[in-house]
């Protein structure tokens, strides 16, 4: 899944796992300069969990670098769980993590519901954070929401008549509900069946050409227990009040240097978010890359990605 312009492959110095609450222990890793400047990584999903290529934004030489897999993804205990699983559950995880590591402040990098959970930590705890970069931006409004689940079908209506014929036809009418019970199902190969088709309907809607080395992240049944649960988790349960709460608080962070990034064709998260964004904050930084959708993989979103740690780099900050 890499291309050109990530940095080499690397491996970390060290992992461990942090026990944030009664139920669940967040597995985390750090590689790149251990007396490095400090940056940590947010996933997306919710529940797609942290990858070994998302290592190599970075110059491994001058950041230290922070991954962990959020409550209820990837190597975290237990998996796709959704108890205790809020958004600002995960913000705690990040501070705890962080003072853990005896951290000071860092850099904050997240895409798509990264992207989110950096915008909502950075206005809970502004005081934490030295930069953000956030790719494929979600602020978690009803329409993206209504557009990931019924406006995709304008784009891609052969992939859209899979996920929703996967429910019975009385329950097409509401798809997240629907999709709701089954992965609530007492059948466990029901439940497992429906992730599946959630997660690879995702899959193939976040590159603009296709990527079967891509997709078949999302073929995983593991992964796919957890970023289907999880997301309709987040899209059910968890919501901002009011909706837009991170747009009315962009005040609360204007003094901190952010860079987007977001593909022109991204159909799972719409550039007009970036955009609504970007116009209420006008020191920020954004880039539209004209030949891209999704996927942090795709190599003109990696370029910019890259690029934007690069002028963190070379900004001057001393590393610590």
């Amino acid at each position: 899944m890499a291309n050109e312009y990530f940095y080499p492959e690397i491996e970390p110095f060290k992992t461990g796992e942090l026990t944030v609450d009664d139920l669940h222990t967040i597995y985390w890793e750090q590689c790149g300069n251990p007396d490095g400047e400090p940056v940590v990584f947010l996933h997306g999903g919710p529940g797609a969990g942290s990858t070994d290529t998302d290592r190599r934004f970075f110059d491994p030489q001058y950041f230290c670098i922070t991954l962990f897999d959020q409550r209820g993804a990837g190597r975290s205990k237990p998996a796709g769980e959704l108890r205790n699983n809020s958004i600002d559950d995960l913000v705690g995880d990040i501070e705890m993590l962080r003072e853990h590591l005896g951290v000071e402040t860092w850099h904050v990098f997240g895409g798509s519901w990264g992207s989110t959970l950096s915008l909502y930590y950075a206005q809970e705890r502004p005081a934490s954070c030295r930069t953000l970069t956030i790719r494929g931006i979600w602020l978690l409004r009803d329409e993206e929401i209504h557009w990931w689940l019924y406006g995709m079908r304008l784009v891609q209506p052969e992939r859209w008549k899979v996920f929703s014929e996967h429910l019975p036809e009385e329950d097409r009418a509401d798809l997240l509900e629907g999709y709701w019970k089954k992965f609530n199902s007492e059948d466990r190969a029901e439940a497992l069946a429906a992730a599946l088709v959630w997660s690879v309907y995702e899959g193939a809607s976040c590159t603009m050409l296709a990527n079967p080395e891509f997709e078949a992240f999302f073929h995983d049944e593991n992964k796919a227990w957890c970023v289907a649960r999880l997301e309709a988790h987040y899209f059910r349960n968890v919501r901002l009040n009011p909706e837009d709460l991170l747009l009315k608080r962009v005040d609360s962070i204007r003094h901190i240097p952010t860079f987007m990034v977001h593909g022109r064709y991204d159909i799972v998260c719409p550039v007009a978010s970036a955009v609504d964004l970007h116009e209420l904050w006008p020191e920020s930084s954004l880039v539209i890359v004209p030949d891209a959708g999704h996927s942090s993989h795709e190599p003109g979103i990696t370029k910019e990605l890259v690029a934007a740690t690069n002028r963190i780099r070379d900004s001057g900050t001393p590393t610590t």
